[in-house]
């Protein structure tokens, strides 16, 4: 069992920065891929961003792509995600989620064990 706690949602202005971070509890984090996703109102929930078990792969969403990073720290028990330049787009609710570690679909939620409540971020524009 893992336990996921996210915090660092917000109101921001476009063009503006957040941090979004993940903390685990339970079994080591570098038994999984960790992944974060998104759920605006009235949408399905749709993958963000991803770390391999070593943090040495990631994977991202185009729209996102150089713009948010994934960063991870297994003795932490942590994975980040570091948003710049948001758009009113990037409005959601963000959660954390991890997946074993030989896991290969990393954009499907399906692959996916474990879920954190979620985290809400807000960009105006």
């Amino acid at each position: 069992q893992v336990q996921l706690v996210e915090s660092g949602g917000g109101l921001v202005q476009a063009g503006g920065s957040l941090r979004l971070s993940c903390t685990g509890s339970g079994r080591a984090f570098s038994n999984y891929v960790m992944g974060w996703f998104r759920q605006a109102p009235g949408k399905e929930r749709k993958f963000v961003a991803a770390s391999n078990w070593s943090g040495g792969n990631t994977y991202y969403e185009d729209s996102v792509k150089g713009r948010f990073t994934i960063s991870r720290d297994n003795p932490k028990n942590t994975v980040d995600l570091q948003m710049n330049s948001l758009k009113p787009e990037d409005t959601a609710v963000y959660y954390c989620a991890a997946a074993p570690w030989y896991t290969t679909s990393h954009t499907n939620t399906g692959s996916y064990d474990y879920w954190g409540q979620g985290t809400q971020v807000t960009v105006s524009s």
